[in-house]
């Protein structure tokens, strides 16, 4: 009698932050499956979707880099108009051929389920040791659309900036490195009009600070 063949091995989990593509009307999702599962996974998708006209597309092979959903907080001390921004390492920036220190808003990724005030609240302490007494929404955004499915909040916090100045900061275990720069709201717009600052998390939170600053100043000093 011939042995019984060995039972199959359980399939793997699958990876938390990469669920399968949820339906959409006139998506036809051909083959889904988890190409990396490290940190983060990479997902490669075979699709049709939908035309404008109704009509279905060719078939498309995407790559898309699973992140889940990030925070970034841009610190602002309305009594001084000064703003508080982070330098740090940036290996993916050197190789795009720029500066490997980039000028940046303090940031990272939410926990599953977590508020985005806690997670900013926790980033700042750790990249910056400063304390937010308020915070104030300004969007969420998908950073590359054409790639990855992080969705960023940002939000901006309102601090005390009257006695800080360049400090390093981060996580040890984390081999993480952050370096303080404290500078005048003046200043910091002239950066990013002269194109200074080359990410766009930190110029569009500082873009929309531009527009909000003034309101901000009158709520956050007079509350």
């Amino acid at each position: 009698m011939p042995p019984s063949p060995a039972p199959p091995f359980p399939a793997e989990p699958r990876h938390p932050k990469a669920p399968p593509i949820p339906p959409w009307p006139g998506l036809e999702v051909l083959e889904d499956e988890v190409v990396w599962g490290q940190r983060f996974a990479l997902q490669r998708v075979r699709f049709r979707h939908a035309r404008f006209d109704g009509t279905p597309s060719g078939v498309l092979t995407w790559e898309l880099w699973r992140r889940g959903q990030g925070v970034v907080i841009l610190p602002y001390d309305p009594v001084t108009d000064r703003i508080a921004l982070i330098e740090q390492f940036r290996l993916p920036a050197l190789a795009a051929g720029l500066p490997p220190v980039m000028t940046e808003c303090p940031a990272g990724l939410l926990e599953a389920g977590e508020d985005p005030e806690v997670s900013g609240a926790r980033e700042l302490a750790e990249e910056t040791g400063l304390t937010a007494r308020a915070m104030a929404p300004i969007g969420a955004f998908l950073l590359m659309q054409g790639g990855c499915d992080e969705r960023v909040h940002f939000l901006c916090a309102c601090v005390d900036l009257s006695e800080t100045g360049a400090t390093t900061h981060g996580l040890a275990t984390e081999n993480e490195e952050t370096r303080v720069m404290v500078l005048p709201a003046a200043d910091v717009f002239a950066m990013v009009a002269d194109n200074r600052i080359q990410n766009a998390p930190a110029a569009l939170a500082l873009l929309w600070l531009q527009v909000n600053r003034a309101r901000l100043r009158e709520e956050w000093t007079t509350s």
